[in-house]
């Protein structure tokens, strides 16, 4: 069973890797896998939710700092050196590297796991959102099979994690927003 998932894993890896690779999609899955790319947009997106949307934007906001954090630092070093997955691009010879290869472990992506995060996070409490930020979660989680950093398995580990972090986040958020935020918002 464990060779059958594991050239299942590939075949999908390399559909992406190798029979999607054109020069567009470098260069569009190079800018959007770059987190430095987003800081704007997550300070605008901060911004509002701190100015617009009152105590509910405001423990949102906090949050979702709180949220990266600590999906990032649980991916990168509890699972990822528990599971010690070699990369792809460091085991397959023939895997496309448009970014070229990185020593870190492979499972899960962090990338997958800090999108798929926080869009559930937003997408349970600001539901008009959940397409786009679904979207832009697997955009961005695809981007890294694409570039030769992950195996698909990979990308659906780290999202399947983001999504429950991001849920656990969500009944945080709704207990404080029920011990301090709309009671205290209905009293002013």
């Amino acid at each position: 069973m464990a060779d059958f998932l594991y050239s299942l894993d590939l075949s999908v890896f390399y559909f992406f890797n190798h029979t999607l690779s054109t020069g567009f999609f470098d260069r569009f899955f190079s800018f959007i896998t770059n987190v430095n790319n987003w800081y704007i947009s997550y300070i605008i997106l901060l911004g509002i939710l701190f100015t617009k949307d009152g105590r509910r934007g405001k423990f949102a906001g906090l949050l979702v700092i709180f949220l990266i954090l600590a999906s990032d630092q649980f991916g990168a070093k509890v699972l990822k050196e528990w599971f010690a997955r070699i990369r792809p691009c460091n085991v397959l010879p023939d895997a496309i590297t448009p970014l070229g290869t990185q020593g870190t472990y492979s499972f899960p992506s962090n990338h997958a796991l800090n999108n798929f995060a926080v869009a559930a996070f937003f997408s349970l409490i600001y539901p008009k959102l959940k397409y786009l930020l679904y979207t832009v979660a697997s955009l961005i989680a695809l981007s890294r099979v694409y570039l030769g950093l992950h195996y698909p398995s990979d990308i659906l580990g780290g999202a399947v994690i983001g999504i429950v972090m991001g849920y656990l986040f969500v009944l945080l958020h709704r207990y404080l927003m029920g011990r301090w935020g709309e009671k205290k918002e209905a009293a002013q």
